[in-house]
């Protein structure tokens, strides 16, 4: 919202929801293309393009993941700083160290949970702590934005930065909204399977994202320009209601980053034959080792770039408007196409050329906000 302001910011977020709802519907759709399921992505693609596709979409999944748990372990490390500063603010625990913290916890939970469905008692916790944090990260921001002065809701640089971080902020919108895992989410739904996906997927693009809505505008009322990434560190109360919603945005994003982490896995698992007990010798070893070794780097680049949003930006460009929009229209478009009339196939064209000129543009922008912003931040910062 900073960079966007209320207009830009509203408009982009219900733009975002509104398009990344349309291309997942899309992918929805064919998930069961040819009377089979698809339950990767990457498999989708494979069986629409060939072997190549398969490794590209692959490949840019990982890229998408992978960042997405970086950003989970920066925001555990967040919370646990923010924890620490509500009782002893003398600076002597930074933020890489509240990132190593972190990644040592998110280490022993994936050797601890074996797979994804292991962690059905853990979604119910998680449920719980999203839904504690953000109720008091809401109303300690309406109490806050009550009583504070006025706001400065502008938003202060050149001409040519305001356009550039724009570009860059619609880029994380989209980054923020997609995942590149909507096969494996949903590959457990039971039969219809497309119209079941179809109802998660608008229950997640209304009621889902209520939260989100309510987080964003709300605190951003609250402190205008001044909102910080993390809006824990904006609001004031109670010291115990502040130090239980961190210890809460902790857990929940332990858990929530082993979701996306899952997909990685898997795909290791299954390529060195990782069956049986998880208890047995060489299981437990190995998901010592690869996931333990996985989630090390992980959080040595979560520590090393703590200022996150110009690579959430440039991953947005590179690899979700790939997977999300592009490559969710042309698979459509080639699956349909003795389905589709001349303007369905011209909208879809229209869609796929489109989404490719704005990921070049984001691309762009995102690469010159690395450049400046390395000029005022170094490797492990403490922000």
């Amino acid at each position: 919202m900073v960079p966007l302001g209320w207009i830009g910011g509203v408009v982009g977020i219900i733009l975002a929801t509104a398009i990344s709802l349309y291309a997942n519907v899309l992918v929805a759709k064919l998930h069961e293309l040819g009377g089979k399921r698809h339950i990767r992505y990457r498999d989708l693609a494979g069986y629409i393009y060939g072997k190549n596709a398969y490794n590209l979409t692959w490949g840019l999944q990982y890229v998408n993941l992978f960042m997405i748990n970086v950003g989970y372990v920066i925001l555990a490390g967040s919370s646990l700083k923010a924890l620490y500063v509500l009782f002893r603010d003398d600076g002597a625990l930074k933020l890489p160290y509240c990132i190593a913290i972190a990644g040592f916890v998110c280490i022993l939970f994936a050797i601890s949970v074996p797979h994804l469905s292991a962690l059905g008692f853990w979604l119910g916790f998680s449920t719980v702590f999203s839904l504690f944090y953000i109720t008091v990260a809401i109303v300690l921001s309406v109490k806050d934005g009550l009583e504070a002065p006025p706001r400065d809701y502008s938003f202060h640089g050149t001409t040519v930065s305001k356009i550039f971080t724009i570009i860059g902020a619609s880029a994380n919108l989209v980054f923020a909204y997609n995942t590149g895992m909507l096969p494996e989410i949903q590959a457990t739904v039971r039969q219809p399977v497309v119209k079941n996906m179809l109802k998660a997927l608008y229950f997640q693009f209304t009621v889902g994202v209520a939260p989100l809505y309510a987080v964003t505008f709300i605190g951003y009322w609250a402190y205008g320009a001044d909102s910080s990434a993390y809006l824990l560190n904006n609001v004031t109360g109670p010291v115990w209601l502040k130090a239980a919603a961190n210890i809460s945005a902790f857990l929940q994003t332990i858990i929530a980053l082993h979701i996306f982490a899952s997909p990685m896995y898997e795909f290791l698992d299954t390529k060195y034959a990782i069956t049986g007990s998880a208890l047995a010798i060489r299981n437990l070893s190995f998901r010592t080792l690869v996931r333990g070794g996985y989630l090390g780097i992980t959080t040595l680049i979560s520590a090393m770039l703590p200022f996150l949003g110009d690579f959430m930006s440039l991953t947005g460009a590179v690899s979700t408007f790939p997977l999300t929009f592009i490559l969710a229209n042309h698979m459509y478009l080639v699956a349909k196409k003795h389905s589709l009339s001349s303007l369905q196939k011209k909208w879809h064209w229209l869609n796929v050329v489109f989404f490719s000129i704005v990921a070049l543009v984001a691309a762009v922008a995102a690469v010159r906000l690395i450049i400046v912003d390395s000029s005022f931040y170094h490797l492990f910062a403490d922000m």
